[in-house]
């Protein structure tokens, strides 16, 4: 049974990582500009507040100090996780941040179809157990997006949910250093958007393999999405630029703005009798009030997790646990993500990121000291591209799936670390990856951008600390499939492109275990491998779906205020209808921050209709006395409505 006491976190991240942090946390390379620090509240400073934020997470972290910048409002952000620290700064050391304290370390549940080299066929699921959350381990990549996923959203019934309505919000938070078009871009957000400092020769070979096949070379978050590009990155002065570092790290310094770290919200408090939360209750029993609102920014399994526990889901499965179901809604189905499978090629040039050229002193002082080198890399990924399968409408700018460029593999760190991330079986790493340690090697990863298949998320238990029950059905419509395969054909075509046989490029046939009487970079094979070594890209989403209430699908209306229940809204990845057609932090950041808009916008709204309803003085000027009532009413409106 897993729980969240008894999931073991690794201490640290392999042994390269131990002995390179000593020169990295004598550097100043991560501190803010002004050199201070976060508040740091370890406890509940009040018992009531005007917002209640559960998670500081990718969204939670914009949220709490979107609203901690209006005058008069107090906000409580309640996380379960603790700090970041220094190693989660480095680019390099993405991958090597899973399965530590950082991580929830959730598992799909075992699947006979996908994940069939993992260990019990169970894909691990990282997910970001510290401020910040997944912003603060993932792999750095902005990517908004297509504009017709948004315009899909406000056609499933969201009004004011299509690209032109969510752009704005979009240039909102983000502070592009040198964007190629600055109208697509914002420049003075406080979520820093940089190029890596430093790559392989591999990734301007992407580059022109991409226009070898005839692709443009071009900014894929401007006005065309199909082409290939040097990804755009949270960074800043080449470290990562998380939520927290962006939002919750300055914001907190606010004093209304309480950050409460390693507590975990049990349940949302709900009053039965009209239908409004009123607050959430604590690991430790304690109760804190949230006078206006609580909002869930717990991520697409908590999220989910927590509204059960409280009383709002499928009406069967919360009386099958003996919970007094409160609200009938579809919480934790539609469950999405992003599955991939790599296509590998080996090189006969030394040039990709191997463990003996990554993990070492001189590497790591070139990183300290300059913000460059080869830690400064997106743990590796030196290039995203969308393109078009056989089976996209091509008669649109929507492409069906997303290539990664690896300047590498999980093989790279020669097995100390990353192996483990993917929970391989031993059979699996011997006979594929193992000898890969030993060569240099590039991975195209084939990423399908709208997959059709969807799982759920479901209490195991009434008890908030045993993990829910994760069902991924991964592949399993077979246009997923379909896609995914033939563009694994188009990576393999990549891959033979004159820019990379100038390395030497050479497809990786690699022994894979049920997959070896196959006639290799046939669809079939192809299909195998996928099925094998199926690659969970950790972009969870949909299981508190957005949509126009009474839809037998929606849990939160246009607002994302819970259906049936006032004062409670979710803002997260939960809400997304549909996945965007990319890595969705930079989609979770956008919602968040309309989500913020929402609430002052409702709060103001209140403010100004209870102001209007007090009388003006005879001749027109307002005494110490009217003043105070008009405070008082604002007061009580903002309260208790």
């Amino acid at each position: 049974m897993e729980t969240l006491a008894s999931v073991e976190r690794e201490p640290y991240s392999g042994r390269v990582v131990e002995r390179l942090s000593r020169p990295l946390v004598t550097i100043s390379l991560f501190s803010d500009e002004d050199g201070s620090e976060a508040a740091d509240h370890l406890g509940v400073v009040s018992n009531a507040y005007d917002y209640v934020v559960v998670g500081a997470g990718s969204a939670g972290s914009v949220i709490a100090t979107r609203l901690g910048e209006e005058a008069g409002v107090t906000v409580a952000v309640v996380e379960e996780g603790g700090h970041e620290n220094v190693l989660s700064e480095v680019p390099g050391l993405a991958g090597d941040l899973q399965l530590t304290y950082m991580d929830w370390q959730y598992r799909a549940q075992p699947s006979s179809t996908t994940c069939l080299a993992m260990k019990n066929n169970r894909c691990n699921l990282p997910r970001g157990h510290v401020v910040g959350g997944s912003s603060s381990i993932n792999y750095m990549l902005y990517v908004r997006g297509n504009r017709l996923d948004y315009d899909h959203w406000e056609a499933l019934g969201n009004p004011d949910w299509g690209f032109s309505s969510v752009f704005p919000f979009f240039l909102k938070s983000e502070g592009h250093s040198d964007p190629a078009d600055p109208k697509y871009h914002g420049v003075t957000g406080p979520l820093t958007v940089e190029k890596a400092p430093w790559t392989t020769p591999l990734s301007d070979a992407f580059l022109r393999a991409g226009q070898e096949l005839g692709y443009p070379v071009l900014d894929v978050n401007a006005a065309s999405q199909s082409g290939f590009m040097v990804p755009d990155a949270f960074l800043r002065r080449s470290a990562r630029c998380s939520n927290a570092k962006a939002f919750l790290r300055p914001g907190s310094r606010r004093h209304n703005l309480h950050v409460v770290l390693k507590t975990l919200v049990t349940k949302v408090i709900i009053d039965p009798s009209t239908m409004r939360a009123t607050g959430v209750e604590l690991s430790d029993g304690m109760v804190v009030e949230a006078r206006r609102e609580v909002v869930v920014c717990a991520g697409a399994i908590n999220t989910p997790q927590l509204l059960m526990l409280s009383g709002i889901g499928p009406a069967t499965h919360l009386e099958s646990l003996k919970i007094p179901v409160l609200k009938d809604l579809p919480v934790g189905r539609n469950l999405q993500d992003h599955v991939a499978a790599s296509v590998v090629f080996t090189t006969q040039e030394p040039v990709s990121l191997l463990q003996h050229r990554v993990g070492n002193v001189p590497s790591a002082l070139q990183y300290a000291l300059l913000g460059t080198g080869p830690l400064a890399s997106l743990g590796g990924v030196e290039g995203i591209a969308f393109v078009n399968t056989s089976y996209a409408n091509v008669s649109v700018d929507w492409p069906d799936v997303q290539f990664h460029f690896v300047a590498g593999s999980y093989a790279s760190d020669g097995g100390r670390h990353l192996r483990y991330t993917l929970g391989l079986k031993e059979q699996y790493w011997a006979t594929y990856y193992k000898p890969l340690t030993i060569r240099d090697h590039f991975s195209i990863i084939v990423v399908p951008t709208r997959p059709r298949s969807r799982g759920y998320v479901r209490l195991l238990s009434r008890d908030p600390r045993r993990y829910p029950e994760v069902v991924t059905n991964y592949l399993s419509e077979q246009h997923d499939v379909k896609v995914l395969v033939d563009g694994m054909r188009l990576a393999w075509q990549l891959g033979n492109t004159q820019a990379f046989r100038g390395f030497g490029a050479k497809y990786y046939d690699g022994i894979v275990p049920g997959c070896e009487h196959l006639k290799p970079a046939t669809s079939t094979a192809w299909e195998c491998i996928a099925r094998h070594f199926t690659l969970a890209f950790y972009h969870l989403c949909g299981t508190a779906r957005m949509g126009p209430p009474g839809h037998p699908d929606t849990v939160v209306d246009p607002s994302l205020k819970v259906v049936g229940v006032s004062g409670l809204r979710v803002a997260d990845a939960s809400v997304f209808p549909t996945i965007p057609s990319g890595n969705t932090n930079a989609a979770v950041t956008m919602v968040a921050e309309r989500a913020a808009a929402l609430i002052l916008q409702e709060r103001r709204s209140l403010q100004q209709a209870a102001v209007a309803t007090l009388p003006a003085q005879p001749d027109g000027t307002t005494s110490a006395l009217e003043k105070r009532a008009r405070t008082k009413a604002v007061k009580d409106a903002h309260y208790d409505l």
